[in-house]
């Protein structure tokens, strides 16, 4: 009778940590849904309250990582706010910004304190005809596509975002499509705080956009082999070439405190 209590006492704790690591992954990918709508919104106050305090926090964009949680309003309370909406918190009349996070991939660590995810976005913009004389972009429409490879923090029972990296593939107008799009079509940054006072804190290595079409690194491994994508399968050389040709793998930056 004893070792059939406590079998049923080892299979209880067994789901109850299942149902939490379940759940966890369900808080994770409903924060970074809610961070969508947010940030289609313009509602850049409410975005930077998704992000932890851990002076590790960052976000990765277009070339630039932006530290800490003031590196984080810096980019969208300061950067975002002022070049689309004039440095409101809120939408402006006539101006779309669709951020839909898509394709989710959440994987919860074993101490249940730590996660990262995997998510697609499919980015809708531009500008209503009747605000193209006020408006600083003027009568501009486009496709983007890009990916997020994050890592979100599990502090005093709410999960935050902790490191937002995303990588956005390509752009396209609505007249040509993605095929006559220009190479850097958006600039990457290239001017670091505090000499531009809306910069990143720092550059990152070997920044892509389209038609650099290289693999953002996988969190996590193949769920089949268990193996991680080889590097030079990482890359992507020109047609016919050896991968040995291309610019290098892409890596995903690590926190501070775990090196």
């Amino acid at each position: 009778m004893a070792s059939e209590m406590d079998e049923l006492k080892k299979t209880v704790a067994l789901l109850q940590r299942e149902v939490t690591r379940l759940s966890d992954q369900e808080e994770v990918r409903k924060l970074q849904y809610k961070y969508g709508y947010y940030l289609d919104k313009c509602l850049y106050k409410e975005v930077a309250d998704l992000y932890s305090d851990h002076p590790d926090t960052c976000v990765e964009f277009l070339g630039g990582r932006y530290n800490g949680k003031d590196g984080v309003k810096r980019l969208y309370i300061g950067r975002f706010a002022n070049s689309f909406v004039k440095g409101r918190n809120g939408p402006v009349h006539g101006f779309l910004l669709d951020h839909p996070q898509i394709q989710g991939i959440v994987d919860i660590t074993p101490d249940g304190t730590r996660a990262k995810g995997r998510f697609r976005s499919m980015m809708a913009a531009g500008t209503h005809e009747s605000i193209k004389d006020t408006h600083p972009r003027g009568l501009v429409q486009w496709w983007e596509g890009g990916l997020y490879e994050n890592e979100y923090i599990k502090e005093d029972g709410v999960w935050k975002i902790f490191r937002l990296k995303y990588f956005p593939f390509w752009h396209a107008t609505f007249e040509k499509g993605w095929s006559y799009t220009k190479p850097n079509y958006i600039p990457f940054l290239s001017t670091t705080y505090p000499e531009d006072p809306l910069g990143p804190s720092e550059l990152c290595d070997n920044p892509m956009l389209w038609p650099d079409t290289r693999v953002v690194p996988f969190h996590y491994e193949h769920p089949v082999t268990g193996e991680q994508v080889a590097d030079d399968d990482l890359r992507a050389p020109e047609f016919g070439k050896d991968a040995s040709t291309s610019t290098p793998a892409l890596v995903l930056s690590k926190p501070k405190s775990d090196a």
